[in-house]
């Protein structure tokens, strides 16, 4: 299996719980992690998305990318952590990574959007330096995003 195609399982396979708790759907919303392709992961790395990935004794169990978005701004994205895998520090190691890479590249903010309703996870990124910026509705999305920045000092 490639690096994309191993990165695109453990994505779908994180995000999985998200999408039955939302009824999230190839068809509802085709862009959704849980719906993670080997050719998003490797098209996203061809346009300069960074791939950081973590493992536990062989098994890759975690990884989180980073777009830049602009001069001093980068987007977090794909945080995935494999179900039994959690609850032991490895999303709050990756997101520092992420940061650590994302200052070494010059930015200054983080920011990322999530499920509204997901409280628990908007709580979790809140408890890691994030906060709610705003909040918005879209015709082809059956949820409210949240969108959140930590800022990078």
């Amino acid at each position: 299996m490639t690096a994309a195609g191993a990165l695109a399982e453990l994505i779908r396979a994180a995000f999985s719980d998200v999408a039955r708790r939302f009824g999230l759907t190839p068809e509802n919303t085709p862009r959704h992690p849980s719906n993670c392709t080997e050719e998003w992961v490797a098209d996203a790395m061809e346009k300069g998305v960074s791939y950081y990935q973590m493992d536990s004794d062989g098994t890759l169990c975690g990884c989180v990318a980073l777009e830049r978005a602009g001069d001093d701004v980068f987007y977090l994205e794909r945080l995935a952590v494999l179900p039994s895998f959690r609850r032991r520090g490895l999303g709050r190691a990756l997101v520092a990574h992420a940061c650590l890479k994302a200052q070494a590249a010059g930015a200054t903010r983080l920011e990322i959007g999530i499920i509204d309703a997901q409280s628990e996870l908007k709580s979790w990124y809140v408890r890691s330096g994030f906060e709610q910026t705003r909040t918005a509705e879209y015709a082809h999305l059956p949820f409210t995003v949240c969108f959140m920045k930590r800022e990078l000092r």
